[in-house]
């Protein structure tokens, strides 16, 4: 093996003695302890969903310092500051701490910021620049389009960013090429030049900047080439086209660049990953040394034979063959559900049996989804049965702004004298009650001593407003009486009053164009149509009254609020944040055409992504794993047809096995688990003392 002899060599700690006697690295398996020995010349790691890579990487750092290599010369680049922290964890408990701290373990960005900070005066900048946080930009181009745009042309600001972000991932700085004409273009132009003229930059800015200072500035590329002899970088396939050109030119002529990453994985090509960075590596470094992590540590066979036969239908990617040492495991159920109402009560009763007759936690569950509204029906069914959850990677169906809103409106018609809903409610929306009025009338409810509505209908304080005011603060308090009138009159259905409510509110209305696209007010309303539609199933059902209603909301709240500080309970997870995670039992939900895949890949040629998207759920069971799909699914408030994903005529037979829901709602519980059951009962009451 190649040493790098212009570094003096020093000796190996204690901890890495074995490295120099040829014994297993680190009880690395064989292919992880050629890559952490193929030390020279590129490097591509294809590391498998479960491989063990960032143990890999950190066993690999460890190794070149055992080497003689300069620690300091040594740099790991990855994408989250959670992913530097682990390897810097790692590395820590494999070499001295005096040999850990030199090595430059970062994501793209902070390695971006520290180039900049010494050389950023290059390119005209001062190197004391501000970086920009997304509320900067958005704050800062709500400017430019207002200064910028004619009468007639509209440009929202999240889409202008959008635009702006996209076009500096692709290594351009001045105008969408084009597209000179445009209203973005321009805002893109002028967003640049105020951006230099206060010396700042935002986050796209740093990895571009970067890139023009390395691509024009050859003693500068020269610098850092010098400082960084060996190059490793994490999770390849998420590299965008200008990550990629990043690490080109930190390489210098001895190619030192060893890419660790999944083709299978690459799930972000919405937001400017390529794939191809991995899929054609050789074209940017030349006859690499090519590593296949294969043996997973993580899942069973079922799971990992059923991912293989999956993934194998993509046509462009690097073959790879997951396994497992373990034998055994479950087989893949595949179920179908009549429609999501029945698909939620078998998931929840499941994990509600499970809990009882195998001891199982609530940790160990976890339910994944395409999109984040699939996780509302499972979210109420969790509240029914008491069993605690945590929304990752998503805001929990509660907490959405309009679910707060209907609730506040809801606890106004039953209580007037809620201060906090009217507070929350009194112009969403607007309706001529500004802000002063608002504030004086709370002044006099503390100096009275009574609920913000009364000071509203005191008619010292009407005669003191403006008659627009007055007239608007009349119509509001007049509404709410009648309202509340309608919903106490005998034998009336109070969710088809607080439905009607609502709408004559013109809250929907207003929400929907709140939002910035037509997809997104429909989903919010959907969530309002819903929680209606959830009262009055209770309603009829269970012969709830909308007081009892939204107790039983505050009651669940508390004790959502207080798992969630413990972090504790069923996990809810979109796809793409469950990336990097495993879980002992996963529900994946949803697998329906037009859903996974989604209709859009269809039409943009993407399918292969959502495969991937599906692979990469799947991937993250540990021991058992159900996939379900639905024959109708609420979307926006009506129950919509749905056929089964095409995706799981793709899953192997041998591995898996389908059922209906009915089979599995039905199943009698194993004798002998209930045998078992009984068995610890009894010795349970038979030690306790009478």
């Amino acid at each position: 093996m190649a040493i790098n002899s212009s570094l003096a060599p020093r000796a190996p700690p204690a901890i890495l003695s074995p490295l120099m006697s040829g014994f297993r690295l680190f009880d690395l398996n064989p292919e992880q302890e050629r890559a952490v020995r193929t030390t020279e010349g590129p490097l591509l790691i294809l590391a498998g969903a479960g491989t063990g890579k960032t143990r890999v990487i950190t066993a690999r750092v460890a190794f070149l310092i055992a080497q003689g290599v300069d620690p300091a010369q040594i740099l790991a680049v990855t994408f989250t500051n959670k992913a530097a922290k682990e390897m810097r964890e790692r590395l820590a408990k494999l070499v001295a701490p005096e040999q850990a701290k030199p090595v430059t373990m970062s994501t793209f960005h902070a390695l971006c910021v520290r180039v900049l900070r010494q050389d950023i005066d290059k390119l005209g900048y001062k190197r004391n620049f501000s970086i920009y946080d997304e509320g900067d930009t958005t704050g800062l181009i709500k400017k430019i389009i207002t200064r910028t745009a004619a009468k007639d042309e509209k440009l929202e600001a999240n889409v202008a960013k959008s635009l702006i972000s996209k076009a500096k991932g692709n290594g351009w700085s001045e105008v969408t090429p084009g597209d000179e004409q445009s209203l973005a273009a321009a805002v893109f132009a002028k967003y640049q030049q105020e951006l230099k003229t206060m010396n700042a930059v935002d986050f796209d800015d740093l990895l571009l900047l970067t890139y023009k200072l390395l691509t024009e500035h050859a003693a500068v590329r020269e610098k850092w080439q010098r400082k960084f002899r060996y190059l490793m970088v994490d999770e390849f396939q998420d590299t965008n086209r200008l990550q990629l050109e990043l690490v080109t030119n930190l390489a210098d002529a001895r190619q030192n660049v060893a890419v660790v990453g999944d083709d299978d994985q690459s799930i972000y090509g919405w937001r400017g990953a390529e794939v191809s960075n991995i899929l054609e590596f050789e074209a940017h470094f030349p006859n690499p040394t090519v590593v296949k992590l294969e043996q997973n540590y993580r899942s069973t066979n079922a799971i990992l034979g059923t991912a293989n036969a999956l993934i194998k239908n993509n046509p462009r990617r690097r073959p790879k063959q997951l396994w497992s040492a373990h034998e055994g495991g479950a087989k893949v159920r595949v179920i179908g559900m009549s429609d999501d109402r029945q698909e939620a009560d078998f998931i929840t009763s499941e994990i509600a049996q499970r809990a009882v007759t195998e001891g199982a936690k609530h940790e160990d569950f976890a339910v994944l989804f395409r999109m984040n509204a699939q996780s509302r029906m499972v979210e109420t069914h969790l509240r029914e049965l008491h069993i605690p959850y945590r929304v990752v990677g998503g805001s929990s169906f509660f907490d959405a702004r309009e679910i707060k809103d209907l609730l506040a409106y809801a606890s106004v018609l039953l209580n007037a004298d809620d201060d906090v809903s009217l507070l929350r409610i009194i112009n969403t929306p607007a309706r001529g009650i500004g802000p002063s009025v608002v504030e004086r009338a709370t002044e006099l409810s503390v100096h009275k001593r009574c609920s913000v509505f009364a000071a509203l209908q005191d008619g010292e304080f009407r005669s003191g407003l403006s008659k627009r005011a007055a007239e608007a603060l009349a119509a509001f308090t007049g509404f709410l009486d009648a309202w509340e009138t309608k919903l106490n009159t005998p034998l009336s259905k109070q969710a088809e009053v607080l439905r009607a409510f609502i709408g004559e509110t013109g809250y929907l209305a207003d929400l929907k164009r709140s939002c910035k696209t037509q997809d997104e007010g429909l989903k919010r309303e959907n969530k309002v149509v819903e929680m209606i539609r959830w009262f009055e199933d209770d309603e009829e059902a269970k012969g709830k009254s909308l007081r009892d209603f939204l107790d039983d909301m505050m009651l669940r709240e508390e004790k959502e609020e207080d798992e969630e500080s413990k972090g504790s309970g069923v996990t809810l997870i979109t796809l793409h944040a469950a990336k990097g995670l495993e879980f002992p039992h996963v529900y994946l939900i949803g697998l329906e055409e037009g859903l996974l895949p989604h209709d859009r890949s269809k039409m943009e040629g993407t399918v292969d992504e959502e495969r991937r998207l599906l692979y990469v759920g799947i991937t993250r069971a540990r021991q058992t794993l159900a996939l379900t799909w639905c024959g109708h699914r609420i979307k926006y408030g009506s129950p919509m047809p749905g056929t089964a994903s095409s995706f799981i005529k793709e899953l192997p037979a041998e591995w898996v096995e389908h059922k209906n829901a009915t089979q599995m709602l039905n199943a009698p519980v194993a004798a002998e688990t209930v045998k078992g059951k009984f068995g610890a009962l009894r010795a349970l009451l038979e030690n306790t003392p009478s």
